[in-house]
Protein backbone atom coordinates (compact mmCIF):
# COMPACT_ATOMS: atom_id res chain seq x y z
CA UNK A 1 0.00 0.00 0.00
CA UNK A 2 1.27 3.48 -0.84
CA UNK A 3 2.93 5.09 2.19
CA UNK A 4 2.14 2.12 4.45
CA UNK A 5 4.43 -0.63 5.69
CA UNK A 6 2.81 -3.81 7.04
CA UNK A 7 4.51 -6.82 8.60
CA UNK A 8 3.71 -9.61 11.11
CA UNK A 9 6.40 -11.01 13.41
CA UNK A 10 6.94 -14.46 14.85
CA UNK A 11 5.53 -13.20 18.17
CA UNK A 12 2.13 -12.67 16.49
CA UNK A 13 2.52 -8.87 16.62
CA UNK A 14 1.91 -6.94 13.41
CA UNK A 15 3.52 -3.58 12.73
CA UNK A 16 1.50 -1.09 10.69
CA UNK A 17 3.68 1.91 9.87
CA UNK A 18 2.73 4.93 7.80
CA UNK A 19 5.04 7.48 6.24
CA UNK A 20 3.79 10.93 5.21
CA UNK A 21 6.76 13.29 5.68
CA UNK A 22 7.37 15.74 7.10
CA UNK A 23 4.50 15.83 9.62
CA UNK A 24 2.53 12.67 8.78
CA UNK A 25 -0.66 14.54 7.90
CA UNK A 26 -3.43 12.15 6.96
CA UNK A 27 -6.07 12.19 4.24
CA UNK A 28 -8.94 9.89 3.24
CA UNK A 29 -6.60 7.58 1.36
CA UNK A 30 -4.26 7.05 4.30
CA UNK A 31 -7.04 6.37 6.81
CA UNK A 32 -8.63 3.98 4.31
CA UNK A 33 -5.29 2.20 3.89
CA UNK A 34 -4.95 1.83 7.66
CA UNK A 35 -8.49 0.48 7.89
CA UNK A 36 -7.76 -1.97 5.06
CA UNK A 37 -4.63 -3.13 6.89
CA UNK A 38 -6.57 -3.68 10.10
CA UNK A 39 -9.25 -5.63 8.21
CA UNK A 40 -6.63 -7.86 6.59
CA UNK A 41 -4.92 -8.48 9.93
CA UNK A 42 -8.26 -9.33 11.54
CA UNK A 43 -8.41 -12.25 9.10
CA UNK A 44 -4.79 -13.33 9.64
CA UNK A 45 -4.62 -16.16 12.22
CA UNK A 46 -0.98 -15.29 12.91
CA UNK A 47 -1.83 -11.76 14.08
CA UNK A 48 -2.92 -11.24 17.68
CA UNK A 49 -1.97 -7.60 18.26
CA UNK A 50 -1.00 -4.56 16.18
CA UNK A 51 1.54 -1.79 16.73
CA UNK A 52 0.43 1.38 14.95
CA UNK A 53 3.37 3.68 14.30
CA UNK A 54 4.75 6.25 11.89
CA UNK A 55 8.14 7.27 10.57
CA UNK A 56 9.85 10.56 11.27
CA UNK A 57 9.80 13.00 14.17
CA UNK A 58 6.04 13.20 14.71
CA UNK A 59 3.31 10.59 15.05
CA UNK A 60 0.63 12.54 13.19
CA UNK A 61 -0.27 16.22 12.78
CA UNK A 62 -3.84 15.38 11.73
CA UNK A 63 -5.43 16.81 8.60
CA UNK A 64 -3.66 19.49 6.59
CA UNK A 65 -5.93 22.54 6.57
CA UNK A 66 -3.44 24.79 4.80
CA UNK A 67 -5.55 24.67 1.64
CA UNK A 68 -8.63 25.83 3.53
CA UNK A 69 -10.71 22.76 2.64
CA UNK A 70 -12.46 20.21 4.80
CA UNK A 71 -9.63 17.65 4.45
CA UNK A 72 -11.93 14.71 3.92
CA UNK A 73 -15.28 15.35 5.60
CA UNK A 74 -17.81 12.50 5.55
CA UNK A 75 -15.56 10.21 3.50
CA UNK A 76 -12.72 10.58 6.00
CA UNK A 77 -14.91 9.79 8.98
CA UNK A 78 -16.51 6.81 7.24
CA UNK A 79 -13.02 5.32 6.94
CA UNK A 80 -12.11 6.35 10.50
CA UNK A 81 -15.08 4.40 11.87
CA UNK A 82 -13.62 1.28 10.26
CA UNK A 83 -10.56 1.62 12.51
CA UNK A 84 -12.79 1.41 15.57
CA UNK A 85 -14.67 -1.57 14.12
CA UNK A 86 -11.52 -3.70 13.82
CA UNK A 87 -11.26 -6.71 16.16
CA UNK A 88 -7.49 -6.91 16.79
CA UNK A 89 -6.02 -4.96 19.76
CA UNK A 90 -3.90 -1.97 18.75
CA UNK A 91 -1.02 -0.26 20.57
CA UNK A 92 0.00 3.14 19.17
CA UNK A 93 3.63 4.27 19.45
CA UNK A 94 3.36 8.05 19.70
CA UNK A 95 6.61 9.91 19.07
CA UNK A 96 6.72 13.68 18.83
CA UNK A 97 3.35 15.29 18.23
CA UNK A 98 -0.16 13.84 18.02
CA UNK A 99 -2.17 16.93 17.12
CA UNK A 100 -5.83 17.43 16.23
CA UNK A 101 -6.97 14.49 14.15
CA UNK A 102 -3.61 12.89 14.94
CA UNK A 103 -4.72 12.75 18.57
CA UNK A 104 -7.97 11.20 17.34
CA UNK A 105 -5.99 8.57 15.45
CA UNK A 106 -3.87 7.80 18.52
CA UNK A 107 -7.01 7.46 20.64
CA UNK A 108 -8.49 4.98 18.17
CA UNK A 109 -5.92 2.49 19.52
CA UNK A 110 -6.53 0.44 22.66
CA UNK A 111 -3.31 1.76 24.22
CA UNK A 112 -0.73 4.47 23.62
CA UNK A 113 2.97 4.40 24.46
CA UNK A 114 4.72 7.79 24.39
CA UNK A 115 7.89 9.45 25.66
CA UNK A 116 8.36 12.49 27.92
CA UNK A 117 9.08 14.53 24.77
CA UNK A 118 5.80 13.50 23.09
CA UNK A 119 3.04 16.07 22.99
CA UNK A 120 -0.69 15.87 22.49
CA UNK A 121 -3.23 18.56 21.58
CA UNK A 122 -6.87 18.77 20.58
CA UNK A 123 -6.16 22.11 18.91
CA UNK A 124 -9.40 22.46 16.95
CA UNK A 125 -10.72 25.52 18.82
CA UNK A 126 -7.40 27.24 18.16
CA UNK A 127 -8.09 26.67 14.46
CA UNK A 128 -11.66 27.92 14.75
CA UNK A 129 -13.42 24.59 14.18
CA UNK A 130 -15.19 21.80 16.04
CA UNK A 131 -13.19 18.76 17.08
CA UNK A 132 -13.45 15.57 15.02
CA UNK A 133 -12.27 11.96 14.54
CA UNK A 134 -14.58 10.71 17.30
CA UNK A 135 -12.88 12.66 20.09
CA UNK A 136 -16.34 13.33 21.49
CA UNK A 137 -16.29 9.69 22.57
CA UNK A 138 -12.63 8.77 22.99
CA UNK A 139 -11.18 11.79 24.78
CA UNK A 140 -13.54 11.74 27.81
CA UNK A 141 -13.07 7.97 28.02
CA UNK A 142 -9.32 8.46 28.33
CA UNK A 143 -9.05 11.53 30.58
CA UNK A 144 -12.51 12.12 32.07
CA UNK A 145 -15.21 14.60 31.09
CA UNK A 146 -13.80 17.69 32.81
CA UNK A 147 -10.25 17.26 31.56
CA UNK A 148 -11.62 16.62 28.06
CA UNK A 149 -13.58 19.88 28.16
CA UNK A 150 -10.49 21.82 29.22
CA UNK A 151 -8.35 20.29 26.48
CA UNK A 152 -11.01 20.92 23.83
CA UNK A 153 -11.83 24.48 24.91
CA UNK A 154 -8.20 25.63 25.24
CA UNK A 155 -6.50 23.47 22.59
CA UNK A 156 -3.38 23.49 24.75
CA UNK A 157 -0.48 21.10 24.23
CA UNK A 158 0.20 18.43 26.81
CA UNK A 159 3.68 16.94 27.28
CA UNK A 160 4.31 13.24 27.67
CA UNK A 161 4.51 13.15 31.47
CA UNK A 162 1.28 15.10 31.93
CA UNK A 163 -0.33 12.99 29.20
CA UNK A 164 0.58 9.88 31.17
CA UNK A 165 -0.87 11.35 34.36
CA UNK A 166 -4.07 12.34 32.55
CA UNK A 167 -4.51 8.99 30.77
CA UNK A 168 -3.79 10.18 27.23
CA UNK A 169 -1.00 7.60 27.13
CA UNK A 170 -0.66 4.37 29.08
CA UNK A 171 3.11 3.89 29.26
CA UNK A 172 6.16 6.15 28.96
CA UNK A 173 9.52 5.18 27.46
CA UNK A 174 12.61 7.02 26.32
CA UNK A 175 12.66 8.34 22.78
CA UNK A 176 14.97 5.57 21.61
CA UNK A 177 13.00 2.84 23.38
CA UNK A 178 9.49 4.02 22.51
CA UNK A 179 8.86 1.71 19.55
CA UNK A 180 10.29 -1.28 21.42
CA UNK A 181 8.14 -0.49 24.46
CA UNK A 182 5.00 -0.37 22.29
CA UNK A 183 5.97 -3.68 20.73
CA UNK A 184 6.58 -5.17 24.19
CA UNK A 185 3.08 -4.17 25.34
CA UNK A 186 1.59 -5.62 22.15
CA UNK A 187 3.62 -8.77 22.80
CA UNK A 188 2.12 -9.08 26.29
CA UNK A 189 -1.33 -8.93 24.71
CA UNK A 190 -0.38 -11.42 21.99
CA UNK A 191 0.86 -13.86 24.65
CA UNK A 192 -2.65 -14.15 26.08
CA UNK A 193 -5.22 -16.54 24.65
CA UNK A 194 -6.32 -14.88 21.38
CA UNK A 195 -9.95 -16.00 21.50
CA UNK A 196 -10.25 -14.73 25.07
CA UNK A 197 -8.65 -11.38 24.22
CA UNK A 198 -10.97 -10.80 21.27
CA UNK A 199 -13.97 -11.80 23.37
CA UNK A 200 -12.95 -9.40 26.15
CA UNK A 201 -12.32 -6.65 23.62
CA UNK A 202 -15.77 -7.15 22.11
CA UNK A 203 -17.31 -6.83 25.56
CA UNK A 204 -15.34 -3.69 26.39
CA UNK A 205 -15.26 -1.95 22.99
CA UNK A 206 -17.97 -3.64 20.94
CA UNK A 207 -20.21 -0.57 20.77
CA UNK A 208 -17.37 1.89 20.21
CA UNK A 209 -17.60 2.01 16.41
CA UNK A 210 -21.34 2.80 16.56
CA UNK A 211 -20.74 5.52 19.14
CA UNK A 212 -17.94 7.03 17.06
CA UNK A 213 -20.12 6.85 13.92
CA UNK A 214 -22.84 8.85 15.68
CA UNK A 215 -20.31 11.30 17.11
CA UNK A 216 -18.61 11.97 13.78
CA UNK A 217 -21.96 12.81 12.18
CA UNK A 218 -22.33 15.66 14.66
CA UNK A 219 -18.63 16.57 14.53
CA UNK A 220 -18.55 16.60 10.73
CA UNK A 221 -21.71 18.70 10.44
CA UNK A 222 -20.35 21.30 12.84
CA UNK A 223 -17.00 21.36 11.10
CA UNK A 224 -18.72 21.97 7.76
CA UNK A 225 -20.43 25.04 9.22
CA UNK A 226 -17.29 26.41 10.87
CA UNK A 227 -15.06 25.89 7.82
CA UNK A 228 -16.95 28.80 6.24
CA UNK A 229 -16.19 31.25 9.05
CA UNK A 230 -13.61 34.02 9.18
CA UNK A 231 -12.32 32.54 12.43
CA UNK A 232 -11.35 29.29 10.71
CA UNK A 233 -9.36 31.11 8.04
CA UNK A 234 -7.71 33.25 10.72
CA UNK A 235 -6.86 30.14 12.75
CA UNK A 236 -5.19 28.48 9.76
CA UNK A 237 -3.28 31.67 8.89
CA UNK A 238 -2.12 32.13 12.47
CA UNK A 239 -0.92 28.55 12.67
CA UNK A 240 1.02 28.88 9.40
CA UNK A 241 2.53 32.17 10.59
CA UNK A 242 3.27 30.80 14.08
CA UNK A 243 1.42 33.59 15.87
CA UNK A 244 -1.50 33.96 18.25
CA UNK A 245 -4.79 33.98 16.33
CA UNK A 246 -6.99 37.08 16.48
CA UNK A 247 -10.54 35.68 16.42
CA UNK A 248 -13.51 37.94 15.66
CA UNK A 249 -16.42 35.57 16.32
CA UNK A 250 -17.45 35.71 12.65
Amino acid sequence: MDGLDLSVGADHVATVEFDRPPHNHFDVELIAALADAYAALDEDPECRAIVLCSSGRHFCAGANFAGGGDAGGEALYAEAVRLFAATTPVVAAVQGAAIGGGLGLALSADFRVASPSSRFAANFARLGIHHGFGLTVTLPAAVGAQAALELLYTGRRVGGEEAHALGLCDRLAGDEELRAAAHALAGEIAASAPLAVRSIRQTMRGELADRVRAATRREGAQQAVLFATEDFHEGVRATAERRTPRFSGR
